[in-house]
């Protein structure tokens, strides 16, 4: 046992974390690290659960580890925040998703504490969490998208309602100039 509840693995083990972590990483759409200390097993679990459901992809590992599996992804910009204790959230559904977990998980819980996002190759400050954690979700952005585009069809076919409708007056106009 090293450090109280920490195993040691070995190399192949070591092995295959960072290329379960790294395949993750290279189809993952944003990514969040947080420092995870003073959270007990149980807040862990209740963590693990919520990013099950939200389609998050979360890991405790070490930051050697870490470093090593997002080499080569859109999160290698993240390497210098693996210091210390962290944890890595990855959206695999939506971009926003790792960010609305913790977000929502860190209000609960004080001790968490975002040290790095990162979104498309960029990394982003913490303070940037509540930005990413608020892009829409899949079937929000086709709602909006949709909605951008029945405006313009909206208005045409109102357009095209007046047309006949101006015509009619037209007439009228004529039939009450050429009776008056």
């Amino acid at each position: 046992m090293l450090g109280g509840n920490q195993v040691a693995l070995g190399i192949e083990a070591k092995k295959q974390v960072v290329a379960e972590v790294s395949e993750i990483a290279s189809g993952a759409l944003s990514a969040v690290v947080a420092e995870y200390h003073g959270l007990s097993v149980a807040d862990m679990t209740v963590l693990r659960n919520k990013a099950r459901e939200s389609g998050v992809y979360l890991r405790v590992i070490r930051n050697t580890l870490a470093i090593r599996a997002v080499e080569g992804t859109d999160f290698e910009c993240m390497q210098e925040a693996f210091t210390g204790p962290v944890l890595c959230a990855f959206s695999t559904n939506e971009p926003g998703s790792a960010a609305r977990l913790i977000k929502e998980f860190s209000k609960e819980y004080e001790s968490m504490n975002v040290t790095a996002i990162s979104i498309g190759g960029e990394l982003l400050a913490a303070d940037q969490l509540s930005v990413v954690a608020s892009l829409p979700t899949y079937d929000e952005a086709i709602s909006q998208l949709m909605s951008v585009m029945n405006g313009p069809i909206t208005k045409l076919t109102r357009t095209l309602n007046d047309v006949p409708g101006k015509v009619v007056r037209v007439i009228a106009a004529v039939k009450d100039a050429k009776a008056g």
